[in-house]
Formats: C-alpha cells, structure tokens, sequence
C-alpha cells in the first residue's frame, strides 16, 4: 500500500459548489430551455439560457436534483458559461465524456478538477454530465429553430 488517500467523492469543495446554485435561479426570462434526466441514476436538470447580442451566453438559470456531484458539475457550467459559445459547451460535453471514459484529457474548464474523484465512482458519471448535455440541448434548440 502506497500510504496515500483517494481523494474524497464529497470533498468540502464539491459540497460548497452545491450552494452556489441558488445565484442561478431558472426563470422565465430565460428563453432557451432544456431538461436532462439520467437513467442510471435519476438525477434531473433544467437549464435556462439566454444569449448576448453576439450570440454568446449571457444568463444561465438552472433547476436541479441531483447528488453533489451533479450540483458541483451544474455549478461549474454556470459559474463560468456567460460569454461562451454553444460550440464551446459541446467541446467540454465531449471532452467530458471522453475523461470520464478513460480516453482523454480533463477539460480545460475553470476549477473542473474539484470533479475529478468522480472519475474513480461510474455510478456519478450520468450526474456530472447532466447539466453539460442540458446546456447543449438548450444552445441546439436555438440553431434548430434559427
């Protein structure tokens, strides 16, 4: 045995990220919506979004029940989402899901490291996804109806 930890699921920063939710309330002067639900664990997202005249997030609002995780992943997505483009928020989504799998690099997304002993648990995989693949459902639903 090597002597060190794993690092912990639940750490005091995971569970602080959680609270940070409240300042992103979903309302209806958000005009881009989407609902994310996983099956593997039944956690659930509502994300609305509007965008600036450039086309880039301006607001983000969200609903969610899931596990710290998916709260700690859904606060890292609004934190940092405003001025980003709906082509950047699939390349973290893909990116994402590649890391999770084992194939590629974490993302280069402001304090995402905090999620990294989500890696080591799959049955968290589905929650820390959930507000990326809400958030590209919600830009899509933009070029879909544009």
């Amino acid at each position: 045995m090597s002597g060190t930890r794993p690092a912990r699921l639940y750490s005091p920063q995971v569970l602080a990220l959680t609270t940070e939710l409240a300042a992103h309330p979903l309302d209806d002067t958000l005009p881009l919506r989407a609902e994310a639900r996983s099956r593997t664990c039944g956690s659930t997202i509502a994300v609305g979004l509007s965008l600036d005249a450039d086309g880039t997030i301006g607001r983000v609002g969200m609903q969610v029940s899931a596990c710290a995780i998916g709260q700690g992943s859904a606060a890292l997505l609004a934190r940092s989402a405003q001025g980003r483009s709906a082509g950047s928020i699939a390349d973290v989504l893909t990116s994402l899901e590649r890391w999770l799998a084992g194939t590629g690099e974490l993302p280069a997304w402001p304090d995402l490291i905090v999620l990294a002993p989500a890696r080591d648990h799959p049955a968290r995989h589905a929650a820390l996804l959930l507000p990326w693949k809400a958030a590209s459902k919600a830009l899509s639903s933009r070029a879909a109806a544009g």
